[in-house]
This record gives C-alpha cells, sequence and structure tokens, in this order.
C-alpha cells in the first residue's frame, strides 16, 4: 500500500481546480486502439433502493447517480476536484460564502437547462423533513445556513442559506468555516434533481419512462434486483468526449456465483470473494487488483433504548470487542489487503491519524484474557451465556465473517444467534433499531476524517445503535472551528474506545477482478469515484 494515498487529496480545493479546465478532454489516452462496441457491464450485490438522489443512502446507488446526474464537481483519478455543472468558485474572505459559476451549456436530458434553481430546490429537497432523507443531516454537515432548523422543522426549507443569484450563478452560505467543503459537493445528495418532473410524477419519477437526468448516461432499463441499463445522453454538455456508450449493472447476490459470471466474460468488474485474491493474483496478475478503499467495517450495537439491556454495560461492549480476533479475519478470511482495524477511521483517510488506542497495542491474547474478566465482572461466562442476535446483509463474505465471529464471542461467554437479510430489510431493521448487533460498513462521502466521526454525533442520519454522548458531540462541534481538526478527531475516536458502541473489524481494500479491456477505472484515489465517461473498452 503506497503512503502517497494517505494523503492523496490536498487541503485546498481552490487550488486543485485553478489548474482544471472547463471543458474535459477525451479520456482514451494517444495510441489506445478502442473496440468496436463500447459498453461497461458491472456488478451490483445488492439491489438499488432508491434512484433519487436526496433518498439514496447506498454506495452501489450512487455509483449508479454519479452516471445519470451530475453536480457541481466531480474528481479525477486521484481524487482531485474537476469541473461538473460548476466551471469554478470563490470563497468570501469570511470563507464562509460560496460563488459557484455554473456553465451555461449544461442541460437536462429533456433539453432544458441546468440552473442554479435547481441546485437551490433539490437541497432545499433534501433538507425539508417532508422528504424524510436518511442523508438530510448531510446539510448540517455542510454548515449550510439554516439547515439544523430546517431539519428539525422550527424553519422553512426557503430559508436555506442556498440562493441562485442568477440561472448561472449559485450563493451558498455556511456557518462555519469548513476547508473541505468544496469536497462535500461531489456526494449525489447534492446532485440536482428537475422539479417540474418530480411534481408531475411524484414518486414514480426515477422509473426510465419518467425520469430526467444531466449526467452522461439515461436510465433505459431498472428492474429491482435484476438490472439497471444505462446508455449515453444526447445532451450531456460533454457528450463529444464520453466514449463509453452502454453501461450495465447486474445484481448478484452471490459473490462466488458473480466471480463464475465474470471469468464467462459476462462482467467486466467484480469483488473478489474472501479468501481467493492469492490464488486469483497468481492466476490473472494482470486483472486481480487490491487498492486501499475508504470504508470501514464494523458491528454496531443496539445501545439505545430498544437493545438488549446486557449491552447498556460499556464493560460488556469493551468484551465483546476485545474477543474479536481481527488478523484471523483479515489474513485468514479476506486475504485481500484489508486491514485490522481498532478505531473507526479509515487509516487512509487524507490528514488523519490514529491516536494511542491502548487495547490496539495489546496482543490478542491479552485481549482474550481481558474480555473474560470483564464479562465474568458482568455475570456472564460460557457456562451462564449472554444470548445475542447478529444479523448480516446477504453476502457469503459476511457469513463467512460473522460465523467467525461469534466462534470467537463463544470462549467469553457470548451465544450469538445468525441472522441473514437481504439488503433493504436489514437496513430497514437498524433504522427501527430492530437489532442487538449488526454488521455495517461506512464508506467516506469525502475524503476527511469528519466523513467517519459524524456518524456518531445525536445529529446524525445513520447513527443507529443511538448511541448519544454529549461530550463526543461537543467534540465534534469543536472540530468546526478548528484551525487544526485532527486533535478533536483523535479525541473523538478515543471517546469511541471508551464507550465502544461499536466492534471495529477491519479497513476495507477495493479487492477486483478487473477486465484489461476496460480503461479509465480510477486505482489511486481512496474513495474509489469513477464515472462510465471516463471510461472506454480497448479492442483485444
Amino acid at each position: 500500500m503506497t503512503p502517497v494515498l494517505k494523503h492523496s487529496l490536498a487541503a485546498s480545493a481552490v487550488a486543485l481546480l485553478a489548474a482544471s479546465p472547463a471543458l474535459a478532454d477525451n479520456p482514451v489516452p494517444e495510441g489506445v486502439e478502442l473496440a468496436e462496441e463500447q459498453s461497461y457491464t458491472f456488478w451490483l450485490l445488492d439491489a438499488i433502493k432508491s434512484m433519487d438522489p436526496q433518498i439514496n443512502t447506498d454506495v452501489e446507488g450512487s455509483d449508479i447517480l454519479r452516471n445519470l446526474f451530475e453536480g457541481l464537481y466531480n474528481e479525477d483519478a486521484q481524487g482531485a476536484l474537476v469541473p461538473g455543472v460548476a466551471t469554478d468558485h470563490t470563497v468570501s474572505d469570511d470563507q464562509k460564502t460560496y460563488t459557484f459559476t455554473l456553465r451555461e451549456d449544461a442541460q437536462w436530458s429533456n433539453g432544458d437547462p441546468v440552473t442554479a434553481g435547481d441546485f437551490v430546490y433539490a437541497w432545499q429537497r433534501l433538507a425539508d423533513p417532508a422528504t424524510a432523507s436518511e442523508y438530510a443531516w448531510y446539510m448540517e454537515l455542510m454548515q449550510i445556513e439554516n439547515a439544523a432548523e430546517i431539519i428539525a422543522g422550527d424553519v422553512e426549507p426557503s430559508e436555506l442559506g442556498v440562493r441562485a443569484v442568477d440561472d448561472h450563478t449559485l450563493e451558498v452560505t455556511i456557518t462555519t468555516p469548513l476547508p473541505y467543503f468544496p469536497q462535500m459537493v461531489v456526494h449525489a445528495s447534492t446532485f440536482p434533481v428537475h422539479q417540474a418532473t418530480i411534481e408531475e410524477h411524484g414518486d414514480n419519477w426515477t422509473r426510465p419512462e419518467n425520469m430526467v437526468g444531466n449526467g452522461a448516461y439515461v436510465l433505459d432499463e431498472h428492474i429491482l434486483g435484476e438490472r439497471v441499463e444505462m446508455s449515453k445522453s444526447g445532451t450531456y454538455w460533454d457528450a463529444e468526449n464520453v466514449v463509453m456508450e452502454n453501461l450495465t449493472a447486474l445484481t448478484i447476490n452471490d459473490v462466488n456465483q458473480a466471480l463464475t459470471r465474470y471469468l464467462a466474460g459476462e462482467l467486466d468488474r467484480v469483488d473478489i470473494p474472501a479468501g481467493q485474491f492469492p490464488r486469483l493474483k497468481e492466476e490473472y496478475p494482470d486483472q486481480a487488483t487490491s487498492t486501499p478503499y475508504s470504508c470501514s467495517y464494523i458491528y454496531m450495537m443496539n445501545v439505545g433504548d430498544k437493545g438488549p439491556e446486557a449491552l447498556n454495560d460499556v464493560n460488556v461492549r469493551k468484551a465483546l470487542a476485545y474477543a474479536i480476533d481481527r488478523d484471523i479475519i483479515v489474513d485468514r478470511i479476506l486475504q485481500g489487503g484489508q486491514e485490522p482495524s481498532y478505531n473507526w477511521t479509515h487509516w487512509a483517510t487524507a490528514g488523519f491519524e490514529r491516536p494511542d488506542l491502548d487495547w490496539a497495542d495489546w496482543s490478542q491474547e491479552e485481549r482474550l484474557e481481558k474480555a473474560k474478566e470483564l464479562m465474568a465482572e458482568a455475570g456472564y461466562s460460557p457456562d451462564d451465556p449472554l444470548e445475542l442476535s447478529l444479523q448480516y446483509n446477504t453476502s457469503e463474505d459476511h457469513k463467512k465473517i460473522a460465523i467467525a465471529a461469534s466462534q470467537m464471542l463463544k470462549a467469553i461467554g457470548v451465544n450469538i444467534t445468525l441472522s441473514n437479510y437481504e439488503w433493504k430489510v436489514h437496513t430497514d431493521r437498524m433504522q427501527s433499531q430492530d437489532f442487538d448487533l449488526a454488521r455495517y460498513a461506512w464508506c467516506g462521502d469525502y475524503n476527511e476524517a469528519s466523513t467517519y466521526l459524524d456518524l456518531f454525533t445525536s445529529y446524525s442520519g445513520h447513527n443507529n445503535g443511538e448511541f448519544f454522548n454529549d461530550e463526543y458531540d461537543a467534540v465534534m462541534a469543536e472540530s468546526k472551528t478548528a484551525e487544526d481538526p485532527l486533535p478533536m478527531y483523535q479525541e473523538a475516536e478515543r471517546i469511541l474506545a471508551a464507550e465502544m458502541p461499536i466492534i471495529p473489524i477491519y479497513h476495507y481494500a477495493n479487492v477486483d477482478m478487473l477486465s484489461p479491456e476496460i480503461g479509465g477505472i480510477p486505482t489511486e484515489n481512496v474513495m474509489q469515484t469513477w464515472y462510465g465517461k471516463d471510461l472506454y473498452r480497448m479492442a483485444e
């Protein structure tokens, strides 16, 4: 793993954009011979819950939306910001007012111009309680003026700190300077949506026959849980430089079956199943890849009112975390370049350094002995075990990890009942606090530690375990105004280690099989953000 990736995105987004062209270039390197058919077929583990940018919460959903819609900025192969609908921006002296200049040739797929008002509508819609978006809190994280009050229902959405100065000038007012603010607008929840289409079709506006988008592709077909078909948009502002004509996403819940279909030539990209990377790297050295990926895998514990009483005891929570042998999970089960984790924020996040955490430096034998002591103090042992359930979403890899974890916990007097649910049911149960322990993973929305640490604040829309801690909230609030927020981030990690509302398992790597015919896939961006418009298929 290259240490360069640890700081892959410079702190100043303005500096990155200063050298970026307003118009894109053709993504195909000189001398590359293209295939006649320009199509790309990729794998999805789960069905896409929503095609609505303001409703979607899934990483896989964002991969789709990034092609059907376009926000203010995009990312290049290294993670630097490049123009999207916005060509550039200025920021006021107090760093609280951003003014984005929008390109005049941006169009919706029905030919309407994309305007600043479309962004105003989308952002107000995201914050509006009537939308019931799980990502409403993102407006609050962005520190948009009046966002918190609107989300709470105390102020009308029209008071959100975003306005259209004119059709091609968008002004955003934030309450606290955020050096990483421009990075936040690459997230799908901030993409514009077409107001007239939503008003005409309501919840049905995301159907292929109704959808109006502004991305490089249009939606041709969506069979839930089976496939998504997209084709090149003729109205996209940079259509002449979009080489890839068709994108297809296939939903296959079984990762081993997905690999089989990849090897049969049905897929161009697929995740490598747990434990198979070493073999596949040897057999297919040009196709098997592993690169750092900004996601963290945990078991979230329900410490709220609907959770099991035993999890109210911090010593029980610590014991559960201590008993998991991450080296076995990473080195024997996954074997794909993942790293064991003892904290929440991914190690490769720009500017982040994990604080010293005592338990991270213990041997596994020491952790296990401490776990047994803590369980005994709480009145549990293998002879008088604690009964808990652990739920996970459908995946052979998640199942393997869950079985291993249940065996590890059995040694300290915890009997685990495993429950497998499809993605939608799994997430719905988590959102309603209908779980004891639940498999959870968070992939950063932008390359800065707050994208992880804000999740466990009391105002978070994804704090499904209901860990509420005033000290934690205060530290994260202080980080928003700190010249250097790292000490606050490290303190937040210490609080998580002291209170242990989660069981950290591992930090992700992107472990893929990728067809050698496909060019343009980014590998140096820890966010692993990709755009179909940057891809091309090479001749065999």
